[in-house]
């Protein structure tokens, strides 16, 4: 089995405390360590996450440690950078052994073609967001940012994360396909490329929905702070599932 989650945002509460969360999350990551064989996970696993050349956010040592125990077991585990947790850098893979993927990629899995990623900064419009993360991503920038003490390196990024998840949840519901950016995105693409499911976090919110050419999928893979939302696939279809969270379904366009 191939597993999909993304957007944890530990660090912050939610419908559950952070820690509480984090909790949840390691006994979903046991429950499917049984019959896994890769785990995506797809971005802003962190509502903050940046690394200096010798210390990392304090706390996640639960989320951390499960994820060293399964890539030792000889699960793969892939991680994307989301819009939160953009500056990781080299350890999860120095540390973890586990690959960080800045942008997106395309993977067959079982004959499948998968495109994935987390999905900020893709599709029509949003050219503010697009140039922040521009900047953000310059390697003056970061070297900038980490002149600065942790102490007050990490409240400033706090509050900018929290008016970024201030502007996004007012977005959070759905929009109709024809609003959908990712959507539109994943549509634009299918005249590019042959894609079988289209797989992205960032929305916030699990969507299935059929594309346009009436065979590709556009899945969103929900989050962790109200749904506890991920997919699987079976090496034949992919399903949205949720996790100690009973009566919860996808949404469909």
């Amino acid at each position: 089995m191939v597993y999909f989650a993304s957007d944890f945002h530990l660090g912050i509460d939610a419908r559950l405390p952070s820690q509480e969360r984090e909790r949840q999350i390691v006994r979903w990551l046991d429950l499917i360590s049984n019959d896994a064989e890769t785990i995506f996970l797809v971005g802003d696993l962190f509502d903050f996450w940046f690394e200096y050349k010798s210390v990392v956010p304090r706390g996640f040592v639960r989320l951390l440690g499960k994820m060293a125990e399964l890539k030792d077991r000889g699960i793969n585990i892939e991680v994307f950078t989301g819009n939160h947790d953009m500056w990781m850098f080299s350890f999860f893979e120095d540390e973890l052994g586990i690959p960080v993927h800045r942008e997106p990629i395309i993977r067959e899995i079982n004959g499948v073609k998968f495109f994935i990623a987390h999905g900020d900064g893709l599709g029509p419009n949003d050219y503010g967001y697009k140039f922040i993360k521009k900047v953000f991503a310059h390697p003056i920038s970061q070297w900038l940012f980490a002149r600065l003490h942790p102490n007050f390196a990490f409240a400033m990024a706090r509050y900018w994360s929290s008016k970024s998840r201030e502007t996004a949840e007012q977005k959070d519901q759905l929009l109709g396909r024809d609003q959908e950016w990712l959507v539109e995105y994943a549509n634009k693409k299918l005249d590019q490329m042959d894609i079988d499911y289209f797989i992205f976090g960032h929305r916030h919110i699990p969507i299935n929905c059929l594309l346009d050419n009436g065979t590709s999928i556009y899945i969103n893979l929900g989050d962790w702070l109200y749904y506890n939302s991920f997919a699987s696939f079976d090496g034949r279809v992919v399903k949205i599932q949720f996790f100690e969270n009973d009566g919860a379904s996808p949404r469909k366009l």
